[in-house]
């Protein structure tokens, strides 16, 4: 994770960004500390990326890098903004005994993308993240990776759309339909029948992009209408209010990259 010591988005497609209304950039270090803050009070070990004052954009953590068993797979970012960052995650990574760290030849953002399962990476394509790096990951990370195909720019990553709520198997996840393709709607019933489905409003509010532990699911407050469905299947949600990082696009995920590392 990266406070957001600066804070810029150029992105050709983020919804959320007015630039009639700039960040409150004391009000968004706090949101994120708090964030921080709460991981740690929730029994969770957190490790901080230090920022670069050329790279704003870090502070959105998730993009940097997916690891699996101690794998690293690198990011490649889709616009030149964000490029350094790449290499930023995985300087650290190897700097903290990281062994097994790949950088990729295709563009891929990350977690931003790629939702581990138990068994499987899901994989989301169509606006920042390449085709070509689904049989890369898999390549990889040796576990069967499922595309799926986003076609709403308002959810241009996998996890505005989708989030996997337990990790442990591979039924449990909530997402939005709408963000997705026919066929990849398809997909989505037959393998998660009992997905929790978010609406439009609590979609739209970025209440997917959201971390759970298999207990805790930490999201956005505003997602209130996700609340009660996560309660009656045995989860905890805890509300944030990450007010100020929405305008760049990203939440609770998008702030959160997680170092699935048994061996740590």
């Amino acid at each position: 994770m990266c406070p957001p010591a600066h804070f810029r988005v150029t992105y050709s497609i983020n919804p959320w960004m007015d630039p009639a209304k700039p960040v409150d950039l004391p009000l968004a270090l706090a949101q994120w500390e708090d964030l921080r803050d709460r991981y740690r009070s929730l029994g969770h070990s957190v490790e901080e990326l230090p920022p670069r004052p050329d790279l704003p954009d870090m502070v959105y953590a998730a993009n940097g890098a997916t690891v699996v068993d101690g794998r690293v797979l690198g990011a490649r970012f889709a616009h030149p903004e964000r490029t350094g960052e790449a290499a930023a995650h995985l300087e650290w990574f190897r700097a903290h005994g990281y062994a097994r760290v790949r950088e990729p030849e295709h563009v891929n953002e990350g977690e931003g993308d790629f939702a581990v399962t138990a068994s499987w990476l899901l994989a989301g394509r169509g606006f920042r993240s390449s085709p070509l790096s689904h049989p890369e990951a898999q390549e990889f990370f040796g576990r069967p990776v499922l595309g799926l195909d986003l076609v709403d720019p308002r959810y241009y990553h996998l996890d505005t759309a989708l989030c996997v709520l337990d990790d442990t198997t591979d039924t449990e996840i909530m997402y939005y339909p709408g963000a997705f393709s026919p066929g990849s709607r398809a997909v989505l019933a037959r393998l998660f029948p009992d997905a929790i489905i978010a609406t439009e409003a609590d979609a739209s509010s970025l209440g997917l992009n959201a971390v759970s532990d298999g207990r805790h699911v930490v999201l956005p407050q505003a997602a209130a209408g996700l609340f009660g469905p996560l309660r009656e299947r045995g989860y905890e949600p805890i509300a944030m209010d990450l007010s100020e990082l929405l305008k760049g696009g990203g939440s609770v995920k998008c702030c959160t990259q997680e170092l699935r590392d048994p061996g740590r």
